[in-house]
This record gives C-alpha cells, structure tokens and sequence, in this order.
C-alpha cells in the first residue's frame, strides 16, 4: 500500500469564543465611557455531567479529550499566527465525518469524509492514531461488536494497517454491500465502448463507476477489459504502460483520436483516387 500524504494540525474556534470576546470588548468600552459596571452573577454555572466511565466508551472518550486538547493547541499557534499572515489557512475548516453504524448506503459518503478530513487535519498522525480515530467514528448496534473485535486484533497484532486508506478500504469491503453500490458494480461489470469513441466511454465510465467501490488497479483492470481489444492491445503492448487510471483514459483518448483521423485520411485518398480516375480520359479502343 501506498503512504498516504502527511496530516495538517486541526484549528477550529468556536461561535461561542468569538461571541465571548466581543463581549470583553463591549464591557471594555462601556468602562472606558463611564457606564457602571454590571456585577457578575453569585452562581456558578453547574459543571457539565462526568463521563460515564464503562470499557466500552473508552477510546471514545480519550478520543474526545485528546481533540478538545488538539484544539486548545491550535487555537493559540493560530492566534499567533494570525500575527504574522499565517492564520487564513490554518483556520480552513473542515467537516467531520458522521457517526457510521455499518448501514451500507452510508459507508462510501463515511469513506470520503474520513479520507479528505485526515489529509487535512490529521496528515502528521501516526497511521495507528490515524485509524483510531476512524474507530472513533463507528458506533451504534452491530457496529460496536465490530469494533471491539477490531481493536482486540489490532491490540494483539493479529492485524495491521500500512495506511489509513487501507483500513478504510476494508470497511468499504466489509459494509459496502448497500443497493445503491451493488447497482453501480453491476452497471460497471455491463458497460464496454462498442463504437462510441473512447471519449465518450470514458465519460460514461466516470458516471458509472462513482460510488462503486472501486478504485486502485481493480478499476484499471475493468477500465482495460470494456474497452476496445484494438486499443487495449495496443496500450498492453506499449514499453512504458499507464500506471494509474487517468493516465488508462489520457493514452487511451491518443491512440482512439490517431486511429480516427487516419481512418478519416485514408477514407479521403480513397475518395479522391476514385475521382481522378472517373474523370481521366479513357485511351480510344
């Protein structure tokens, strides 16, 4: 498996804070006015309820607190940050994925959102910090027995992830029996070229193959087998092959477009030879 790029730190602050410092600010200018200062409530506000400390919630809840820490950290490099120019990007925000309770019409929009969160946020964790994280996220009914026993084979060593793309490639084959994608494997498994040029095709393949499942080199390998045998042989037979599937659609769109256009020749040099012999004078008998 590939390494998967590495992560960015998380920055977020909340409505609450800005509202908070607008609020000091007000209070601030009031004093500076003259106005009299309002006195503070005698109360204090009631502490939030404890956790409910069962093994079961445990990564959950270390999870929670290492990401309320996470944020404390960056709200202070992004304030500093801001000093000098640095505090656009790092406060770019980003959506958390949903809680994922193994539904399978869930588990592709799931997928994404872990995928672009951790290349945004979490690049420099670890892959075993990357994938706990992941965890994190999967709860509720049958989706907790799953995780327990996951955590139990990664604890022991029985399994092990090179990357966060694998762990979540195997949650997509675990859970991604859903309708909508078992309708997409079976359209992709029908499609071929035919005579549509391979622009066409292509296009078509990209709708298709949306919210399949598929992707890496089994996607090559379907991409290669609906196309035509002429293109393909001629792309298998290549020194240097396609590595990744754009690259399949670009060498493929090539070779179609020069098959084409001297197609296209050959048909006007016929065509033309035809016309110059109708009209060359015939020799007399």
């Amino acid at each position: 498996m590939g390494q998967e790029e590495g992560p960015l730190s998380p920055t977020e602050i909340s409505e609450s804070e800005y509202e908070s410092e607008a609020e000091s600010s007000a209070g601030l200018v009031l004093l500076a006015q003259g106005s009299q200062p309002i006195p503070l409530p005698l109360t204090s506000p009631s502490p939030p309820p404890p956790y409910t400390m069962s093994q079961s919630n445990y990564p959950a809840i270390i999870w929670q607190l290492q990401e309320q820490i996470a944020t404390l950290t960056a709200q202070v490099e992004g304030a500093a940050g801001r000093g000098v120019g640095e505090g656009a990007s790092a406060a770019t925000e980003v959506t958390k994925p949903q809680t994922f309770d193994r539904t399978p019409l869930k588990v592709s929009r799931f997928v994404r959102a872990c995928k672009l969160y951790i290349k945004m946020r979490l690049r420099e964790s670890s892959v075993e910090e990357q994938v706990q994280w992941i965890l994190s996220y999967v709860q509720g009914g049958s989706a907790d027995i799953w995780k327990e026993n996951i955590m139990k084979e990664l604890e022991t060593g029985e399994i092990e992830f090179e990357s966060a793309g694998e762990f979540l490639a195997e949650i997509r084959r675990e859970f991604g029996g859903g309708d909508k994608e078992s309708v997409k494997v079976a359209e992709l498994k029908k499609i071929e070229q035919g005579g549509r040029t391979i622009e066409e095709f292509v296009q078509d393949f990209k709708r298709v193959v949306r919210e399949s499942g598929y992707e890496g080199c089994p996607l090559i390998e379907e991409f290669k087998w609906d196309m035509n045998g002429s293109i393909r042989k001629k792309l298998m037979e290549a020194e240097n092959q396609p590595c990744s599937i754009e690259q399949w659609f670009k060498r493929a769109i090539a070779l179609d477009h020069n098959w084409r256009e001297n197609k296209r020749e050959k048909e006007r040099l016929r065509g033309k030879k035809e016309t110059n012999e109708a009209s060359a004078p015939r020799s007399n008998q």
